[in-house]
């Protein structure tokens, strides 16, 4: 899939958005290793702590349906500059990711400029870290 049809797969998810609280939508579309294109919207709640990120939910679609490795993405939102994944939403993007996975970040216009995971989570926690600790335990 192009960035063009991610893009435009954000952007109709974007659409779907519940935001009675902020009134400010966010759509997500991801491209996975099976070959599928998953979107998801945020999900706003009463209480904010439970609301739902459009990334996360995009990728949790993508993971409950099987897919182990997120190849690309796109998000955007209703700004009129782009915008970026929150910070819990982008150490969940790592984890599904290579660090150079491209995520394409949109402006309402439709206007979306390449990113990659490394530019916006430099200092990533990542599973390789998980085991490299493992492994110093055991050495140590």
């Amino acid at each position: 899939m192009d960035s063009d049809m991610l893009a435009r797969e954000a952007v109709a998810a974007r659409e779907l958005a519940y935001a009675p609280y902020s009134g400010f939508r966010v759509g997500a579309a991801v491209q996975a290793d099976n070959g599928k294109t998953y979107n998801g919207c945020n999900i706003e709640n009463a209480s904010y702590g439970a609301t739902l990120c459009a990334e996360r939910t995009a990728i949790a679609k993508a993971i409950s349906d099987g897919a182990r490795h997120i190849l690309a993405m796109a998000v955007v939102g209703d700004s009129a500059t782009e915008i970026t994944p929150c910070g819990i939403c982008r150490q969940v993007i790592s984890e599904f990711t290579d660090p150079e996975a491209p995520i394409w970040c949109g402006t309402r216009d439709g206007l979306f400029t390449r990113r990659t995971v490394r530019e916006l989570l430099p200092f990533a926690f990542t599973p390789a870290d998980l085991a490299s600790a493992a492994g110093s335990r055991e050495n140590g």
